[in-house]
Formats: structure tokens, C-alpha cells, sequence
């Protein structure tokens, strides 16, 4: 397959769509961000991105704790919003419903159905465009509506907002293609 090279790019097919929620002069803030990720498993950490004059910042640093919420497709409109509007202008704390859980100083949408509770590990600064901010996964809440019979969340009825670059697209998730770490068995086992 024929390649054209385009430069270093932050290009990472599709980037998961999430509001980042911080108590900012005692009020929550949320703010839309797709450079968001797991940063390890055990113990279960996440990595987000700021750009360094975000408003949200400010509210993570003080309180030295943050939500990652993961709205549903079907929330794009306001999800947009809260990426166009800085919180500093606007008062962007009635857009969702707030709730708090146990790290007290969290804002979380309960209109997502998925909410991560952080507590600030440390913040990395490279002296580029963004602060990353690394957060201890302290709860996940998950709406009942989005379990699967096992209780686990179900992917399909979370139905998560998605984003691509370099067109700034939105985009919802397709069909199960394939069961992770079995499709591949066969062609493992050729080879031992």
C-alpha cells in the first residue's frame, strides 16, 4: 500500500470525546477534551491534556481533583458547546445536572453515562502548548441503563461520542467487529 508522509501530527484515530469536570471558584466547570487515556491499569490511572490557558486548570490544580465524564453521541450538542465556550466567560455549571461522589470536590454530569472520579497525581509540564494532568481512577460510576447482564458497562448502550482530526469531526461507534485477544489465536498458534 502506497504512503505519503504528512509530518508529526496528533492525529490518534478516533479519539474518545469527554467533559472534563473541576470545581472553579466554587462552581463546576466542564469542559470538552478528546486528548484523554488510560495511562495504566494497576493502579488505574488517566491522562488528560489542558492546553495551559484553559480555566479548567486553575479548578484541577486547587482542588487536586477532577472528573472525566463520557457523554453519549446523543449529547453532541451540549458536549460542543462546553468545547466552544471558555467557562471563564460563560457559567457553564447548568448545563448538566452535577452530582459529587466520594472525593467531595469532583463535578460529575449524571447525564453521562459514564463518570470517573480523579484525584490529582501530578501535573507534566514538556513546556509545549498543553499541562497533562495525571489523575489516581479513584470510582467509576456507571448508569444502570448501561450494564450489560453482568453488570459490566456495555459499550453499545453507552453509545460514546468520538472525534477525529485533522477534518474536527464527531462520530459515533460502528459494530463489534471482533472478540479481543481470540481472533488472533489462530495465527498465534501457526506460529509456535
Amino acid at each position: 500500500m502506497k504512503k505519503t508522509t504528512i509530518g508529526p501530527k496528533s492525529y490518534l484515530y478516533p479519539m474518545p470525546v469527554v467533559l472534563v469536570g473541576a470545581n472553579v471558584g466554587g462552581k463546576p466547570n466542564y469542559m470538552t477534551l478528546a486528548y484523554c487515556g488510560i495511562a495504566q491499569m494497576r493502579p488505574p490511572m488517566i491522562l488528560c491534556t489542558l492546553g495551559r490557558t484553559h480555566y479548567t486548570n486553575a479548578g484541577i490544580k486547587e482542588n487536586r481533583t477532577f472528573s472525566v465524564n463520557i457523554p453519549s453521541a446523543d449529547m453532541v450538542i451540549p458536549v460542543d458547546y462546553c468545547g466552544l465556550v471558555s467557562g471563564e466567560k460563560q457559567d457553564k455549571s447548568s448545563v448538566f445536572t452535577t452530582f459529587y461522589g466520594q472525593l467531595e470536590t469532583a463535578p460529575m454530569v449524571e447525564e453521562c453515562p459514564v463518570n470517573i472520579e480523579c484525584r490529582l497525581r501530578d501535573v507534566l509540564d514538556y513546556e509545549g502548548t498543553n499541562e497533562l494532568f495525571l489523575g489516581d481512577i479513584v470510582e467509576v460510576h456507571v448508569s444502570d441503563a448501561c450494564l450489560d447482564i453482568k453488570g459490566m458497562p456495555d459499550v453499545k448502550k453507552i453509545d460514546p461520542l468520538l472525534f477525529s482530526q485533522p477534518d474536527n469531526n464527531y462520530w459515533k461507534l460502528g459494530e463489534l467487529l471482533a472478540p479481543a485477544w481470540r481472533v488472533g489465536r489462530e495465527m498465534a498458534s501457526k506460529e509456535e
